[in-house]
């Protein structure tokens, strides 16, 4: 059987991707660890670690240990911590999102909730890519995205291969990200043809900026003026300076959004409805720790309070 120290030393490995750095951490040699983890292996008889040049990922086998270890380790620490007076483990966490104010706001809200605890929360706002990777790997325990009828078919096939799990939250119809002065801010309504003067901005994706990985809806359709950013407070910059637009949700965040922006609804044509349903991603073999499902009771609270309706689970 493995023990508890092999367990732990798995984690650590691929929490960093790299034997190298995870020896460091454990303050044991290289050798060491790789001994200890081909040893784990062996007694397993699994292979848990894909092992390359560029550092170590999780098979399809060690995602599933994956689960088990983490799930073991956190018990082991919670028994000690009643019955031997141990201080408890740090509290973790982590979550990967699209740029989201709302995800934000929610974050916040489940730290300030933890503010007296010895803590290590992660949030993310990061390209779609990542957040798909970092939730199959393990590295984030909760990701949030949002579909539609355009990249619906291609995320949930990747969804498959990747063993996540998709819930949604709530659908929101189109509306404009714009400053509170620009000429359109007066309006109840804005056209496609109203934008095409004002610069379109939009998150780029990296090496993978596919249409289907876009956060904004209408990515096909083509811009006069583009301007792609990489983070949430350049694109409000931009949308003050520039009067630049981007095309969201509608939700934002009264408590930590400039108060500049505001978001108007966008008048389509009636073939050209679009919606976005925006959920989080879980991978299928994780059972939720109490700090995720502490973090979405915050993102669900937040969501209808700004008026939308949350899907029914």
């Amino acid at each position: 059987m493995p023990s508890l120290r092999q367990l732990k030393y798995a984690i650590k490995t691929i929490e960093l991707g790299s034997i190298n750095e995870a020896s460091k951490q454990l303050f044991i040699s290289q050798p060491s660890l790789s001994n200890a983890l081909k040893n784990l292996e062996e007694e397993l008889n699994i292979t848990i670690f894909g092992r390359s040049a560029k550092g170590v990922t999780l098979t399809d086998e060690g995602m599933e240990f994956m689960t088990y270890a983490r799930q073991i380790v956190a018990q082991v620490e919670l028994m000690e911590a009643k019955y031997q007076n141990k201080t408890p483990s740090r509290r973790l966490l982590s979550v990967s999102c699209q740029h989201y104010a709302f995800a934000v706001h929610a974050f916040a809200e489940l730290v300030k909730n933890y503010a007296e605890n010895e803590y290590e929360f992660t949030l993310k706002e990061t390209e779609t890519h990542n957040i798909l990777q970092d939730v199959s790997s393990f590295n984030s325990e909760i990701g949030i995205v949002y579909l539609n009828d355009f990249n619906k078919q291609v995320l949930q096939k990747v969804f498959k291969e990747k063993q996540l799990e998709f819930t949604p939250l709530f659908t929101a119809q189109p509306h404009v990200f714009i400053g509170k002065n620009n000429p359109l801010a007066t309006k109840s309504v804005i056209t496609l043809e109203e934008l095409e003067p004002y610069p379109c901005l939009s998150f780029e994706q990296g090496q993978s900026d596919s249409f289907y990985y876009a956060e904004e809806i209408l990515s096909t359709r083509y811009n006069r003026k583009s301007i792609k950013v990489s983070d949430r407070a350049t694109i409000f910059n931009l949308m003050l300076g520039v009067d630049g637009y981007t095309i969201s949700s509608g939700v934002l965040s009264r408590e930590l959004n400039d108060e500049n922006i505001i978001s108007v609804p966008l008048a389509l044509a009636q073939n050209e409805q679009e919606s976005m349903t925006i959920g989080w991603l879980k991978h299928k073999q994780v059972r939720l720790s109490t700090l995720a499902e502490e973090y979405l009771t915050y993102l669900k609270q937040h969501i209808v309070d700004y008026g939308f309706n949350l899907h029914r689970s």
